[in-house]
């Protein structure tokens, strides 16, 4: 199948619109940082950083992916601990010095609601993020549980420039991240435009992301990254998930190096059996410890498998990087998914069990 066959399955099978939401990520990005202004809601002067001991973010799938992103970022550059929960309940070491953030694009997300409805009764202050729904509601009704809405209608995963840069915007406007001056955050946003109009693979059939989904169609696929990258290494396996139904494991360096590292082979007789098969996708950016890129260069210099490639993460920033990353990883994703005839929208098993959920009275 030749690459430029993607651009004809695109015109097939994305019939609901999932590369035109990829098409508008720089400037769902733009329209979060606008819709908070320069210092946030009139709620966020009382919601400053030095009131807190951290920052605990609640979300499930697509709507989980930012306050994972922002942890790292806040572990890299920050001035709180920021925690992700993706349950039910609360963790049992949170109290109401622990601000939250919660995010359901839908505001229908029955953990979600779950967490927040414990954290309103347990005097805690939630900001939701969200489209609408229940989620919204409960924000209307009590005074320490603050909204701000993001524009609705399209799949969760797909909003991650709404929902993670809503999140973006009141981490800089709660002092958490200090915020970019103006023209280098917009210098940012147009490098990362490029980058957009650059994986367009319907406007540019040959391009990398084309080639690259072509060679890992028939492969298992793994993705490994640095631990500033963990979030988005995680988010780029959820979306081979989502998009492409596709199974992808991620592994963070160094971590993988004192344990997965034994089954890719290396040096020595040792290695799993499909080692050799497997589509490595290696994550790097221009701001790893030295001794990271002394890791990333051995391992890749001892891989057994020939079906590796080193995706550099672009970016003047740990932020930039990320968000270069999401670019690439929508597009792949969504790529494989039209090679293996699949319409990146579709959540079959998601819904069917969403549906037997909703049947069943709670307890």
């Amino acid at each position: 199948m030749s690459e430029s066959t993607i651009a004809d399955l695109a015109l097939k099978l994305d019939s609901e619109g999932m590369l035109g939401y990829l098409r508008s990520f720089i400037s769902d990005l733009r329209g979060s940082f606008e819709r908070l202004g320069s210092a946030g809601p009139a709620w966020v002067p009382s919601l400053k950083t030095n009131s807190w001991k951290g920052i605990l973010c609640l979300g499930m799938g697509g709507s989980a992916a930012g306050g994972s992103t922002l942890a790292s970022l806040a572990a890299f550059g920050g001035v709180l601990p920021v925690n992700v929960h993706r349950d039910h309940g609360l963790p049992s070491w949170w109290d109401s010095e622990h601000l939250i953030i919660a995010t359901s694009y839908s505001g229908n997300t029955e953990e979600t609601l779950d967490a927040v409805r414990k954290a309103i009764s347990d005097g805690g202050t939630v900001i939701s993020i969200c489209s609408g729904g229940e989620l919204a509601g409960l924000s209307e009704l009590h005074d320490n549980a603050h909204l701000v809405l993001v524009p609705s209608g399209q799949p969760p995963r797909s909003a991650f420039g709404h929902l993670f840069g809503t999140q973006l915007s009141l981490a800089w406007s709660l002092g958490l991240l200090r915020k970019p001056r103006s023209n280098d955050l917009e210098d940012m946003l147009n490098r990362l435009q490029t980058h957009v109009d650059e994986s367009d693979f319907v406007s540019r059939p040959e391009n990398d992301i084309a080639h690259l989904a072509a060679a890992m169609v028939e492969r298992p696929i793994a993705v490994i990254g640095p631990t500033e990258m963990s979030a988005v290494v995680a988010r780029f396996t959820s979306q081979l998930n989502e998009n492409s139904a596709r199974f992808a494991r991620a592994a963070i360096l160094p971590e993988m190096n004192h344990n997965e590292i034994i089954a890719w082979g290396g040096v020595g007789p040792d290695a799993d059996p499909l080692s050799s098969e497997q589509a490595l996708l290696l994550l790097t950016w221009g701001g790893m410890h030295h001794r990271i890129i002394q890791r990333f260069d051995w391992f890749a210099e001892h891989l057994t498998t020939e079906w590796a490639w080193k995706l550099k993460c672009e970016g003047r920033t740990l932020l930039e990087a990320m968000l270069y990353s999401c670019i690439t990883m929508d597009w792949l994703s969504c790529a494989l998914a039209l090679l293996h005839g699949k319409n990146p929208t579709t959540i079959g098993p998601i819904i069917g069990l969403k549906e037997y959920l909703a049947s069943i009275k709670p307890d």
